[in-house]
């Protein structure tokens, strides 16, 4: 195992076990050497310091507000190459994870990805937001929904609160335009019943501090939204 990742882990304040080292060390390689160009970095030293990281400094946020706890229901929106969700699954092993991602290679890689390291309690879906959205089976039915440059806040809103249960949080990881974002998302939030929960930074490893914006969702999302697919980033609320 290298020391450097179990450094990372070590300075986060994450006691994990040899194999859940393995896990991320295994995810880190196939993250990096996959064909399907699934994240910038190309680099196996480079995923783990920066995107891994980041991850898991996301994952100490999350849990030290209580929204990682066994049973946990997430779903990862625009999983791409499975960040954040993987290394949140692999880290808390008790959450039961779902990552949603439109594109077709992505979804097998993260299919065969969940099968190789035996992470059980993961589903892939394969679609969009709008869609899965109207969804009985998904509709209402998370209590945590985790995105990571996906699409402007507004857009993420009408994205992610039609998948929550009432009570239950987005949590969005931004940069240097959260509070414009924020700003931004007025109508959204008063639209789809939600509300500002925190915005807390979180400082990974290596890298700019990263922005979190929590939010909570109040009630039921009128059935109109999600609207049909396109519409909400043509149009944002």
């Amino acid at each position: 195992m290298p020391a450097d990742l179990a450094g990372l882990c070590t300075g986060l304040g994450l006691d994990l076990s040899p194999a859940q080292l393995d896990q991320l060390e295994a995810y880190a390689e196939r993250l990096a050497t996959s064909a399907h160009n699934l994240t910038s970095a190309r680099d196996r030293d480079q995923v783990e310091t920066r995107h891994v990281a980041e991850s898991l400094a996301l994952g100490r946020l999350l849990d030290a507000h209580g929204l990682l706890q066994a049973a946990t229901r997430v779903l990862d929106i625009g999983a791409g190459g499975g960040l954040p969700g993987i290394p949140l699954r692999i880290a808390w092993p008790g959450i039961v994870l779902t990552l949603l991602e439109s594109v077709g290679k992505k979804c097998r890689f993260l299919e065969g990805l969940a099968r190789d390291l035996a992470l059980d309690s993961v589903t892939i879906l394969e679609g969009r937001a709008e869609t899965y959205g109207h969804d009985a089976a998904h509709r209402e039915q998370y209590d945590l929904v985790v995105a990571r440059a996906v699409a402007p806040l507004p857009v993420l809103i009408e994205y992610a609160l039609p998948f929550l249960r009432p009570g239950g949080r987005l949590a969005a990881v931004k940069g240097s335009t959260a509070l414009t974002e924020i700003d931004a998302s007025v109508a959204a939030l008063s639209e789809l019943n939600a509300r500002l929960y925190d915005v807390p930074v979180f400082q990974p490893p290596h890298g700019q501090p990263q922005t979190a914006v929590l939010i909570e969702k109040l009630s039921p999302t009128p059935a109109r939204y999600p609207r049909r697919p396109g519409i909400p980033s043509k149009r944002p609320l």
